[in-house]
């Protein structure tokens, strides 16, 4: 018997079906003419971030690098459903926490189209074996001016698998849920002669049938003649507030090694020798990094305090808080 959710609500789906290994995440809604809708599946890790871009399975990328969710649009919809996704719950890796289910509106802003013309939307999950129905989540869209909508999601509790019905818009459609969500789905690179102020640092969808490599038209944070910066580490400098970096594979493995904040290699040119001990100030370690006058330690310590206020002012409180319910404090207050 599929268990009816409200927003909020979860169902352990390992206490439902004992043994379930596979299921279809089917997805549905009913729409006029002229609306493209599309489900996608974010695999994120404990910080609620995807794992890389590759994570991200939607239309251009329908499946995950493990193999455990595999997008299969329209193919076998059954029950109502636009567009399913099926997840392998036993290769799903070690390393993802949550499986969250959204749909958006494709190209919604030239065409003027909103979730306000989009009725009877829901989330059901089956058991892909017996294709019994094992919960389903009605989705009370508000009429407005939601492109996106988070439908609902699998995550971990201990041994088991869960689902809760989430229900939340976006009006800044697909892009908005990727950002939302950490995924840097961008336009194709710029041209190698135009400027860099010339790529918007702002997440475009990629058009259709056009898939996702993983590529970056980011050069290395610490070197741009390393190449593309193909990894994203966490960088902290000797003054200011770690950020997220792209870098070269060479210079996120030093990153990763070596203690922060020092992570500028010796470089060609600049003389490494020891310096003089100075009575109560650390002595720098031998052959680490650049020396620097107390001029220009000055000068990085203001420009660090700048630009952490910048960044502070950045993360602050400007976008509303989206507090979906009381649910995601705990589990126990959903069903079973």
């Amino acid at each position: 018997m599929s268990v009816a959710l409200t927003r909020g609500a979860n169902v352990s789906l390992s206490r439902l079906a004992p043994g379930l290994r596979t299921v279809r995440v089917g997805l549905g809604w009913q729409a006029g003419g002229g609306y493209d809708l599309d489900a996608s599946a974010l695999l994120c890790g404990p910080g609620g971030k995807v794992l890389s871009d590759q994570h991200f399975v939607f239309f251009n990328n329908l499946r995950s690098p493990d193999g455990a969710v595999r997008h299969a649009g329209a193919s076998g919809a059954v029950g109502g459903d636009q567009e399913r996704i099926e997840v392998g719950l036993a290769e799903v890796s070690a390393g993802v926490e949550k499986i969250v289910f959204a749909v958006a509106i494709y190209d919604a802003a030239p065409r003027r189209q909103t979730f306000g013309q989009v009725h009877g939307a829901f989330i059901r999950v089956a058991d892909e074996d017996s294709g019994a129905e094992l919960a389903r989540y009605d989705v009370a869209a508000q009429a407005g001016s939601e492109t996106a909508m988070v439908f609902g999601e699998l995550y971990r509790s201990g041994a088991e698998w869960k689902f809760r019905a989430i229900g939340q818009g976006y009006a800044s459609g697909l892009a908005g849920i990727a950002t939302d969500f950490g995924v840097d789905v961008l336009q194709p690179a710029a041209p190698a002669a135009a400027p860099a102020a010339a790529v918007s640092a702002a997440p475009a969808v990629l058009p259709k049938n056009q898939p996702v490599t993983g590529s970056s038209p980011v050069t290395c944070f610490f070197d741009p003649s390393h190449g593309p910066g193909s990894t994203a580490v966490l960088w902290q400098p000797q003054w200011g507030v770690p950020r997220q970096v792209e870098a070269c594979a060479a210079c996120a493995q030093r990153v990763h090694t070596t203690v922060p904040p020092f992570y500028t290699p010796p470089q060609a040119g600049y003389p490494q020798q020891a310096q003089p001990q100075v009575p109560g100030q650390a002595q720098p370690a031998e052959g680490g990094g650049r020396r620097f006058g107390t001029g220009a330690m000055i000068g990085a310590g203001a420009a660090g305090l700048v630009g952490g206020m910048l960044i502070n002012e950045a993360l602050s409180d400007d976008a509303p808080e989206v507090v979906v319910n009381n649910y995601y404090e705990n589990d126990d207050d959903g069903f079973f």
